[in-house]
């Protein structure tokens, strides 16, 4: 079987590379949200220019959400990460989507989150702090028999 994992939140650092890199050898096909920031914020702008950054914002996010839904929607689980430099609401959102539809998600942040999220990793199936341990659990679920 193939499993389609999608990755979900903070665009500053690498853990997605890491994620995909450490999880090579695995039969997983690996989704994701836009992740180029200008790109993201300017998905909408083919419909139109805005005088006001709320309106570019709205339309951008409703193009972006065809991606992200359907993606959402297709993947086997999501994993979805919180940094600590920036808010990452979208994440939140996206782990929201996935407890309503019954799919499962792993949240990937530091201790330092664990009050904010208390809700967003009570529905969640794990909670790692490192890529690597979303590696070992992706591992473990695709590998046993």
């Amino acid at each position: 079987m193939q499993w389609n994992v999608y990755l979900s939140g903070e665009i500053h650092t690498d853990w997605r590379e890491q994620i995909i890199e450490g999880a090579s050898s695995l039969p997983i096909a690996f989704t994701s949200a836009v992740t180029n920031h200008e790109a993201s914020d300017a998905a909408g702008d083919v419909l139109g220019t805005e005088a006001e950054n709320f309106w570019r914002d709205h339309k951008s996010s409703k193009v972006n959400s065809i991606r992200t839904r359907t993606l959402i929607e297709k993947c086997d689980v999501a994993v979805i990460r919180f940094g600590d430099k920036y808010k990452q609401w979208n994440a939140a959102f996206d782990a929201g989507i996935c407890a309503a539809a019954g799919k499962p998600y792993i949240t990937l942040h530091d201790d330092s989150l664990i009050h904010p999220l208390k809700e967003v990793d009570g529905a969640a199936m794990g909670w790692a702090q490192t890529p690597e341990q979303v590696v070992e659990i992706l591992r473990y679920v695709i590998e046993q028999q």
